[in-house]
């Protein structure tokens, strides 16, 4: 049987394009490029000789971006952004052509012998990245894989006119082939053909050509020679869709599809790209080697605050450890030497990267060079810190580059184009909404502001998405706002609002102390309070903070850490401030500030059988540096900027093995009763390690710093040595008294909290603006999805005594969907003079939804228990109400929603 463009019927195509689609997971930019192929196969004859000009009108009337197809045959570019996925796209494409189209042949070009080697392996079935994976036409009969390599052994195979065939050749072979004068090999009569391989290919009725990194050989010898095999299509893919030309870049001309690194970056396909300083950074009066070293040290400190980041979220979700790298662009060969040299030295770290750093320069073949990068991948490779001279090219796909130092002078955007392109793929093929994660760092302390500044100029490379959006969207500018408990605000703690953002937070909270001595008191005191929250059988309940007893726990707590700033002077003791009536009015702004809610979590009944087995922790890659200087981060795609590593204030603890304990009882898993012993054995081997290479003080400060990660650190190497006896029954018990507020971040627009009693102009897009002006919302801000929810609020400022939007983490609530087990957010928690009540409005139509039933119920039993507990101490009743969002009106009661629709 022969290929015969009819064969396949094209109204078949929307249908096999929804089944590819679907099974190759495709993004919406592959699945909008796979359409577009479909739409073309409609409008155009894929037919040998088919006439070109009539296929080019048919395609511009529908398509007017191409203007020429730039081959002697019918070809097309789709410009996808680096980290896209261009190999899965071709993988789609291929599959398309052959189910719906029956064709058979299909033949993929690579620019260089790493991009060729990476898509053999990628079409060769049974391989990790697989790109056919799922397409079951493909499951028995896999496509041929014939290469630059094995063709002329393959020639038996080549008769099976039914099979997919996948030729994948290098063009640069084939371009020395013709510029040394010769015959290209692949010219040569093969007797087993009976013709040369070329023309073998060249008398197929159906080869359709794939071009990837089209624009690194476009107009050589090879792609001129490629046109006679005159293929019925051509498919381009390309992050750079021009050529280099005398004059400056050269647009391609057969762009169809453009999908730029400005829509990648906000669709969370790639990472997001922050430029690195110190913040109130000056370079003036500072020489150029200072600058230089600063940046290699700040760039070291940030990759190893992102490695434990990485292990610690691999290890919270099962995920494969990333190991990361950074990156050093020098000037020259000479530079790249002298790093290397300074790197290897005691001044540098005290040669802690000494074996931990390679150089690769134009002294290397770049095929070569681009292994060595890719081996950089390879968790077991030791290598840390890469120094580079030249831009990096296509075919280094490596997903562990998560810092780079710029030390070579250019302009700001073109350290823009050499740094972020090769840095931008995600490990995990996705965004995880993990900061660090998901961030590519670049360290560029004395070119900051003018990094700034070009990523904002609309003509940046990741600003492009500005010239397809409406003028009021290019306007629009938004910033970062925390939604911060107001009992912060009250005892002078930083909520981690930034001076920027500060103007579109709402009001803050009037200091209760303003004298510097009474607010650390205060501080102090709090810290305690967070504390005694983890001792429910002390204080089962907030108001418990304020009884005499408790006060005395909490004074003797402050007293032992408290110092007066005032040294004595010669015989005249230190005066300090009256810390029983700090912490009694600190405990009073306590209770009225926050919801006295128990953390609740799942234990067996009786007998406790289950627990953490005891293990020598991996702490490898567990390398801070003595802390320095703040660093800022600005993300270069967006205006908003955050500091990294800034100190969480936390309580002075007596030894420095409780920083590590404290931070693991936080998690509601870890019982410090049941676990005490195995607890300080984790926490002294974490303090070992760090005295193995700080000094005493510098321990202390990292771990008074770095307390909540390390802690997150150490919970995740300890889930893997939990065991539990499936056999025994379970309850939900009760571990902490009450717990603090949570935090939580919005991206808003650079405007004055909107005041909550009347609805925006746009509602359908709630979610864009922040409300303030409350009087009984416990935290400064407030976002709403829905305009119900704001009428909610309505009601809520006007009959309750307080209530807030409770942030992820805040209830350590689970409901199962599937397999798998999700996190239960309400979205108002409020307390009256009679209860506590949890709120969840839901559209009418979601009611009976299956998501939503499994949260009520979830809710519902925490509700039980909560209240059970409550009433053995004289707290109150816990209720959960589902509302339907047509039944909340202004003019609606509380009593009166909560007799309908509470549980």
């Amino acid at each position: 049987m022969s290929y015969s463009p009819t064969s396949n019927p094209r109204t078949n195509g929307s249908k096999q394009v929804n089944a590819i689609a679907g099974r190759l997971s495709l993004r919406k930019p592959q699945r909008d490029s796979l359409e577009i192929l479909n739409r073309i196969t409609e409008i155009i004859s894929l037919r040998k000789g088919a006439e070109r000009g009539a296929a080019l009108e048919a395609i511009r009337s529908e398509y007017p971006s191409v203007g020429d197809f730039e081959r002697e045959f019918p070809s097309l570019c789709f410009a996808l952004a680096t980290g896209v996925g261009k190999t899965r796209l071709m993988g789609a494409f291929i599959a398309y052509l052959h189910i719906a189209h029956g064709i058979n042949n299909f033949f993929v070009l690579a620019p260089n012998l790493t991009i060729y080697n990476k898509l053999i392996k990628d079409f060769t079935a049974n391989t990790p990245k697989y790109v056919f994976k799922g397409i079951a036409e493909f499951s028995v009969l896999h496509p041929e894989v014939i290469t630059g390599d094995n063709y002329e052994s393959r020639g038996a195979l080549l008769d099976d006119v039914l099979r997919c065939k996948i030729n994948i050749f290098n063009i640069s072979k084939i371009t020395s082939e013709v510029r040394g004068g010769k015959q290209m090999r692949i010219r040569s009569f093969k007797e087993e053909l009976g013709d040369s391989y070329f023309d073998y290919l060249a008398k197929q009725q159906d080869l359709v050509m794939l071009m990837d990194e089209s624009h690194r050989y476009r107009a050589t010898a090879g792609m001129r020679a490629i046109n006679e095999l005159q293929p019925v299509l051509g498919l381009e893919l390309t992050a750079t869709p021009f050529v280099e030309g005398t004059k400056g870049p050269v647009a391609f001309r057969n762009v169809i599809y453009d999908y730029p690194l400005a829509r990648a970056m906000d669709d969370g396909f790639v990472k997001d790209p922050a430029v690195v300083t110190r913040r109130n950074f000056i370079a003036a009066g500072k020489t150029p080697e200072a600058i230089q070293l600063m940046k290699l040290e700040d760039g070291v400190r940030l990759h190893e605050s992102v490695k434990v980041e990485l292990e610690t979220y691999a290890r919270e979700t099962g995920q494969l450890i990333v190991k990361p790298f950074v990156l050093v662009i020098a000037r020259d060969t000479t530079h790249a030497a002298e790093l290397m040299t300074l790197i290897q030295s005691d001044r540098f770290f005290s040669s802690r990267y000494a074996d931990k750093v390679i150089q690769v320069d134009s002294s290397v073949k770049e095929e070569e060079t681009v292994q060595l990068l890719l081996n950089v991948e390879k968790a077991d490779n030791p290598i840390e810190i890469v120094i580079h001279v030249n831009m990096l090219k296509e075919g280094w796909d490596v997903t562990n580059l998560y810092t780079i130092v710029p030390l070579r002078a250019a302009n700001a955007r073109t350290l823009i184009e050499q740094s972020i392109g090769r840095g931008l793929r995600l490990p995990y093929g996705r965004r995880t909404g993990v900061v660090a994660v998901d961030r590519l760092n670049i360290v560029a302390h004395d070119r900051f502001q003018e990094i700034v500044d070009e990523a904002n100029n609309p003509k940046s490379p990741i600003r492009l998405k500005a010239l397809v959006i409406d003028e009021e969207v290019l306007t629009r500018k938004t910033t970062t706002v925390v939604a911060a408990p107001n009992i912060l605000g009250k005892l002078g703690f930083d909520t981690g609002q930034s001076e920027e953002a500060a103007a579109f937070a709402g009001a803050t909270p009037k200091p209760v102390f303003t004298d510097p001595e009474k607010q650390r008191a205060a501080q102090l005191a709090y810290d305690a309070i967070r504390k005694l929250s983890r001792q429910p059988d002390l204080v089962p309940d907030v108001s418990y903070i304020s009884r005499p007893e408790v006060q005395q726990k909490l004074l003797n707590e402050v007293a032992s850490q408290f110092r007066p700033a005032q040294l004595e002077l010669k015989g005249i003791a230190p005066t300090g401030p009256d810390l029983a009536e700090i912490i009694a009015e600190t405990a009073k702004q306590v209770v009225s500030s926050i919801i006295s809610i128990p953390r609740i979590s799942v234990t067996p009944k009786g007998e406790v059988n289950a627990g953490f087995r005891p293990f020598t922790l991996d702490l490898s890659l567990m390398r801070y540096a003595p802390p320095e200087e703040i660093l800022w981060a600005q993300f270069l795609n967006r205006n908003e900027g955050h500091s990294i590593g800034m100190s969480q204030a936390n309580f002075l603890e007596s030894r420095p093995e409780d920083y590590v304990v404290s931070g693991l009882v936080d998690f509601p898993d870890v019982s410090y009763d049941d676990n005490s012993d195995l607890l300080y054995d984790l926490a002294e081997q974490v303090v070992r390690h760090l005295e193995s290479y700080l000094q005493q003080d510098d321990v202390l400060r990292v771990l008074q710093l770095e307390q909540r990660n390390i802690a997150r650190a150490v919970h995740a190497q300890m889930l893997d040595h939990f065991w539990m006896d499936d056999s025994v029954e379970y309850h939900l018990e009760v571990k902490q008294g009450f717990t603090e507020i949570r935090s939580s971040a919005h991206t808003a627009e650079r405007q004055a909290p909107l005041d909550y009693r009347a609805p925006p102009v746009e509602k359908s897009n709630m979610a864009r603006y922040l409300f303030g002006g409350f009087s009984k919302c416990l935290t400064n801000v407030v976002r709403f999805q829905s305009d119900t929810e704001r009428k909610l609020a309505v009601i809520l400022e006007r009959e309750s005594d307080k209530w807030f939007r409770p942030a992820k983490g805040q209830f350590q609530m689970f409901y199962r969907k599937g397999s798998d087990h999700l996190e239960y957010m309400p979205d108002f928690v409020a307390e009256t003079a009679a209860e506590i009540l949890m709120l969840e409005p839901k559209m009418a139509t979601q009611m009976q939804d299956a998501d939503v039933l499994a949260k009520k119920d979830v809710a519902v039993r925490w509700c039980q228990t909560a209240t059970e507990y409550s009433a053995k101490h004289g707290g109150k009743p816990w209720r959960y109400a589902l509302i339907p969002h047509d039944q909340i009106q202004d003019n609606m009661g509380l009593d009166f929603l909560m007799k309908r629709f509470g549980y």
